[in-house]
């Protein structure tokens, strides 16, 4: 069953048992309500969001005579949900914004009206995140009722003066979740959110990342004419590790490799590319039905190969830079970015050289095939 959160800001120094909780009406958040669908023209209603399961395709329906329409009996009203679902927004319409908001700085004025006008409307906010926090989370199952505690890590969006928090549970789309070492090295990431709760007295508030990213997605479905092979878009980077990167585009986070980041052998991405990074990037395809987006960053500029032989013709010594290792062979970087799988010359061997060095080398052939360059490093500069 649909499961509820609420987040209590606890002091992480406190053992467990003494740990002082700080109440929060309970929040959930999921996909967009009805009212934001693709041909929706008037403003969401102003309800409590909840975890609705995906709705599965129905048959349609069978048509019924006068008379089997005559022998069946009304159908029951609907349930109204339960106060406590409700009671967050409520309590929301019951504050004194005037009073409350009294003496802000201009700033801080415009700080909460953005705030106010994401959870009244689900309006996407961006931020930065500047960094990872733990508190307890309430989840309560709808079912029982029954209510269990347990840790886990947040996001901490700070506009200006105001906290934001999101929790692991609501920085990824459902089935696209990522480790929490993931979450824990997006310090410094440009993220987008909706505001799901709002403690004015508390001064802080929650928000859901999945909610924007679903949006998002629902935008870019619409957006036609970026959808060909091509187009070119803008990503942001989110993680960078030393092997792999993620990025953001449109509402989908791509896992990407060095082949897809550059034509140029970065042996460790960290020494390249930061989280909150923006780069430019080019739509490889675009799958609706299976709701899956392919970009490549390294094709947005030409491909340094092209060309290559006719600069560095066979024989020809070249200056580069070690940039890796790999089962003996090493990797050499030009000036213009082609990148060449060398050798040692028979005097050298692989402890006089590492990564970073500038070496001198010789073209030795090139595979059209595969587009790459052969060498040999003859010297050490």
């Amino acid at each position: 069953m649909p499961r509820k959160i609420t987040v209590e800001e606890v002091p992480q120094e406190l053992p467990a048992a003494e740990e002082p909780i700080i109440q929060v009406p309970e929040v959930v958040s999921d996909d967009p309500p009805d009212a934001l669908a693709e041909h929706a023209e008037e403003p969401p209603p102003e309800e409590e969001v909840q975890i609705v399961p995906k709705k599965r395709k129905r048959a349609a329906p069978k048509v019924k005579t006068a008379e089997e329409n005559a022998a069946e009996p009304e159908p029951a009203p609907e349930m109204p949900e339960p106060p406590d679902a409700v009671q967050s927004r409520d309590a929301f319409y019951d504050l004194d914004f005037h009073e409350l908001d009294r003496g802000l700085s201009p700033e801080e004025q415009g700080e909460w009206n953005s705030i106010y006008a994401s959870y009244r409307s689900h309006s996407i906010m961006a931020g930065t995140v500047v960094g990872i926090d733990q508190h307890r989370l309430r989840l309560r199952d709808k079912a029982t009722g029954e209510i269990a505690y347990q840790r886990a890590y947040c996001a901490i969006v700070i506009p200006f003066r105001v906290r934001i928090l999101i929790p692991e549970g609501e920085m990824w789309i459902p089935d696209e979740e990522r480790p929490t070492y993931v979450l824990r090295n997006m310090p410094g990431a440009e993220i987008e959110f909706v505001i799901v709760h709002v403690d004015r007295e508390g001064g802080f508030a929650i928000a859901s990342r999945r909610m924007a990213l679903s949006l998002r997605r629902r935008s870019f479905a619409r957006q036609l004419h970026l959808h060909r092979e091509g187009v070119r878009l803008d990503c942001r980077v989110l993680a960078v590790g030393p092997r792999r990167c993620l990025v953001t585009c449109q509402g989908y986070d791509i896992n990407m490799t060095q082949r897809e980041l550059s034509y140029a052998a970065i042996p460790d991405l960290r020494d390249v590319y930061h989280a909150g990074q923006v780069l430019p990037c080019v739509v490889k395809s675009y799958d609706r039905p299976g709701d899956d987006l392919e970009i490549s960053v390294k094709e947005t500029v030409p491909n340094p190969f092209d060309g290559a032989e006719f600069r560095h013709p066979p024989y020809c010594h070249r200056q580069a830079v070690i940039s890796g290792k790999y089962g003996g062979g090493v990797f050499c970087n030009l000036p213009d970015g082609v990148t060449v799988m060398c050798s040692y010359s028979f005097y050298y061997d692989d402890a006089s050289f590492r990564i970073g060095d500038r070496v001198i080398l010789i073209i030795q052939r090139y595979d059209q095939a595969k587009k790459q360059v052969y060498g040999k490093i003859v010297g050490k500069c």
